[in-house]
């Protein structure tokens, strides 16, 4: 069995994330993905995220009846900030055993991976899936590759070498990094909060349920 483990603040959880989940799972014969909500990342300003109970709320109102993607409040029942290496070692020792687990991100948060909690023990662990939004301008599109070429090789291991036929980076004693086109869809969590603080509406940019608990609680205001 192969599962995902997708995490992020979720600040708040729009239909980007929900859609790039459902691709990346339907593309890789993922059983399943858990959504995992960070209670307080290392590299976020503390005051710029609201709480971490009801963005783990908005992501369950979400996933409402959606089929293989769950959430998980491993990194929320956790004291302190949230390593990644920590949640990838929980869920090594609670799924079935021999699954197969696959860390999700985007290219963003990859390029930031060598400033990441024992980030070199991750790269041995699990192979990871970095998600990149393809742009109109193929041209524009194969930048963002070009510059995870460069970061890996400057920045992590001379090793890596792209190969072709299975799309993914491949380094000796080390896991597969993949790289995964998603639907380009324009949509962000700083921009559904400047929406907000704007009175502006978020319809069709956040589900529906999780847009009526923001607007009830006045989160983002």
């Amino acid at each position: 069995m192969r599962f995902g483990l997708f995490g992020g603040t979720f600040n708040p959880v729009h239909l980007g994330h929900l859609r790039a989940a459902l691709e990346v799972k339907e593309g890789f014969g993922l059983e399943e993905i858990f959504l995992i909500p960070a209670a307080l990342p290392p590299h976020k300003i503390p005051g710029e995220v609201v709480d971490a109970g009801d963005r783990l709320h908005m992501l369950n109102l979400a996933l409402e009846d959606t089929a293989g993607l769950s959430v998980s409040d491993v990194e929320l029942k956790r004291s302190g900030p949230s390593y990644t290496i920590d949640t990838v070692n929980h869920f090594k020792s609670t799924l079935p055993e021999k699954s197969q687990i696959y860390l999700v991100m985007g290219l963003d948060a990859f390029l930031e991976i060598d400033s990441w909690k024992s980030y070199e023990e991750l790269l041995v662990q699990v192979p990871i899936i970095v998600m990149n939004r393809p742009e109109t301008d193929r041209r524009l599109s194969s930048v963002g590759w070009e510059r995870m070429d460069d970061y890996l090789k400057s920045r992590i291991s001379g090793d890596y070498k792209f190969s072709q036929l299975r799309s993914c980076y491949l380094a000796a004693d080390k896991q597969p990094i993949h790289i995964f086109e998603v639907t380009a869809l324009n949509i962000s969590s700083t921009r559904i909060r400047s929406l907000i603080k704007g009175g502006q509406s978020i319809g069709y940019l956040v589900p529906r349920k999780a847009a009526e608990f923001i607007n009830s609680r006045g989160l983002y205001l």
